[in-house]
């Protein structure tokens, strides 16, 4: 018999409520739909969710408050936070403490049907899995610690290390291709975005521009030519970063030998 794909929706604004409850309902979820932390929590001590959408910003209790009340009771629900660009940070933060996932306001119908089916799929396993134990629980002698077949043993803390960079004030996101400094977008084209998480994950080395060509691009060029290549698209890196936040220290040239990332975050 399968599990009751039961949604949460938890957000003040109405019409974001109305906009997630019409997309999912399409969808075939059963939805519940809360405009305060209050609300929320009632229905959570009431009800079995199997994902609940969580904004972090509410009036009456901040998001991150309901999720740990929510993980310490019901540590199988999937949440997703919603939040804005500026608090990715946040919701890396989120991620680490358990959260399934984040969607960015305004939330992209196909980024929350994908984030949701996922984060229901995930439901469902752990659901298996418990199901699993106690069967074996039964059977077993209760001091033996038997591992449990397919079960995930990685801590949320260990996911979100392996999705996220975190560098001098870059925050970036592997899985979603998104880039925030100093909590404000940078808007970079796929090469550009390779670049700049390359250039993070490795530095503080020094890395050459035939380096860069070869691990962002896979390919290989002559020396002269990786340059001119690498050139244009660290200039326009540069641009993007300064015209968002101001800065011009992120990037930083090592004359005859290529580039680096800053270790300084921003005073």
């Amino acid at each position: 018999m399968s599990l009751p794909a039961k949604i949460l929706v938890v957000d003040d604004e109405a019409a974001i409520r109305s906009f997630l409850e019409d997309v999912l309902t399409n969808e075939g979820y059963q939805i519940v739909t809360a405009d305060s932390a209050k609300a929320a929590l009632t229905y959570i001590a009431e009800q079995k969710f199997g994902l609940i959408l969580l904004d972090l910003n509410l009036q009456d209790m901040s998001g991150m408050a309901v999720m740990e009340q929510v993980t310490q009771c019901s540590p199988e629900t999937a949440i997703v936070v919603l939040t804005a660009y500026a608090s990715l940070e946040t919701s890396v933060e989120a991620l680490r403490k358990g959260a399934h996932d984040y969607l960015f306001k305004p939330v992209k119908v196909d980024e929350l049907r994908e984030s949701v089916r996922t984060g229901l799929d995930k439901f469902q396993r752990t659901m298996r899995q418990r199901s699993l134990l106690t069967e074996l629980a039964r059977s077993l002698d209760p001091d033996m610690n038997e591992a449990v077949p397919g079960h995930d043993n990685t801590s949320p803390a260990t996911e979100s290390k392996a999705r996220f960079l975190e560098h001098g004030g870059l925050v970036i996101d592997l899985l979603r291709h998104v880039v925030t400094l100093d909590n404000h977008l940078l808007e970079l084209s796929p090469t550009e975005f390779g670049l700049l998480a390359y250039m993070v994950s490795q530095a503080p080395r020094v890395l050459s521009h035939q380096e860069l060509v070869r691990e962002v691009q896979a390919y290989d060029v002559q020396v002269w030519e990786a340059a001119d290549i690498v050139r244009h698209h660290i200039y326009r890196i540069r641009q993007k970063i300064k015209a968002a936040t101001g800065r011009s220290d992120i990037i930083q040239t090592v004359r005859g030998m290529g580039y680096t990332v800053s270790d300084a975050p921003h005073a």
